[in-house]
This record gives structure tokens, sequence and C-alpha cells, in this order.
């Protein structure tokens, strides 16, 4: 059985996504939420969305792409505000490296949470709602996001025919080595063999 999702005009989720990403700005924790994520680079153990920019590096894409993240908690957040609650709705596909630190994002669970009770804003993001690799250009993520902030950066919104061929390179070039299902299975003895 197939769902059709209903989501609000883009340019109405476009204004209010707008919104959302000002007021959340202006909260007195903003800039810990923002800071915080860019010390997860211990945690981050991404072995296919972050290997999937060309050249990513932790110490110069986590300024760049945080915002990537921000605004797509932003739309996510419209469109769940606007559906009154419609999760499924709300989980709009996003670039696999826009996700994973929309990842990193989620894991300042508390921070997070204090800023949404302040704000009143509910920020969505379900793993089981998500269309992984889905996002694509000209698809109604990216009608929102143009009408709301113009042109995506490129280096982490790519569409879901270059995700596929670089997915495709990624595991060609894992499993020599012993990471599987990129990076969901390991050969036996990986972390133990000299």
């Amino acid at each position: 059985m197939s769902v059709t999702l209903v989501r609000p005009a883009p340019e109405r989720v476009a204004e209010r996504a707008r919104q959302i990403l000002a007021t959340v700005e202006a909260d007195p924790e903003y800039d810990r939420l923002r800071t915080a994520c860019a010390k997860y680079d211990e945690d981050w153990t991404s072995f296919m969305g972050y290997a999937l920019v060309d050249g990513f590096d932790i110490a110069h894409d986590t300024e760049p792409l945080f915002p990537e993240a921000m605004r797509a908690m932003a739309i996510k957040s419209a469109v769940y505000e606007m559906t009154e609650g419609d999760e499924e709705a709300a989980e709009v596909p996003v670039a696999i490296p826009v996700d994973e630190m929309i990842h990193a994002l989620a894991a300042q669970f508390t921070v997070l949470s204090r800023i949404q009770d302040r704000t009143g804003i509910r920020f969505v993001h379900a793993t089981d709602r998500e269309a992984i690799g889905a996002w694509d250009h000209g698809d109604y993520t990216h009608q929102v996001y143009r009408a709301a902030w113009g042109p995506m950066n490129e280096r982490y919104w790519f569409g879901k025919d270059e995700t596929a061929r670089r997915r495709a390179a990624v595991m060609a070039k894992y499993e020599p080595v012993g990471i599987l299902d990129g990076g969901r299975r390991f050969v036996p003895g990986f972390a133990t063999a000299d």
C-alpha cells in the first residue's frame, strides 16, 4: 500500500522555515548548539555520509555544513507544524551529508530540548521515516529551501544519481579493507588483526 503525502505549498513552508530558523538562532544557547556540533568530531563515525563529500575534512566542513542541517531542520519543523504533527510528511528528504550533521545536532539532546522548550518549536528527525538517498534536485525539499534561502551549497547537496554513484565508489574502496555494507558490517578480525 502506497501512502500519498500531503505537504503545504513550498512558498508557505519557506516563509515559516525562515521564521523558525531566525527564532532558533536568537536563542541564548544557539551558539552552544553550534559549537557542540563542531566538537562532536571525536564521536563521528560516519562511513557513508561524510565519505560522499569530496575531500571531506571535519576541521573545515563543520562550519559550512551546520547551517545546512539547521535549514533542513527548520523545513522539517515547519512542515510538522503546518501539518499538525504529521511526522511522515515532516521527514522530508535531505542529502546524506546534511543528514549526518543532523545526527550530530540531535546528539546535543539536552541543549536542543531546552531550545525547543523556550521557543515552542519542535525539531523533527525520525530515522524510521527517512528516505535515505532520495533527495534530488527539484524535489519538495529543494523547492522549499530555494524559496527560503536561495541556492543550496552543492558541496553537500548533490542529487540522488550522484549520491548512488559516490556510494558505489566508496563501498568499492571499503570492501577490500574489510568494511562491508557501508560500515554496517566488518570482516572478522577487523579490529584485532595486526
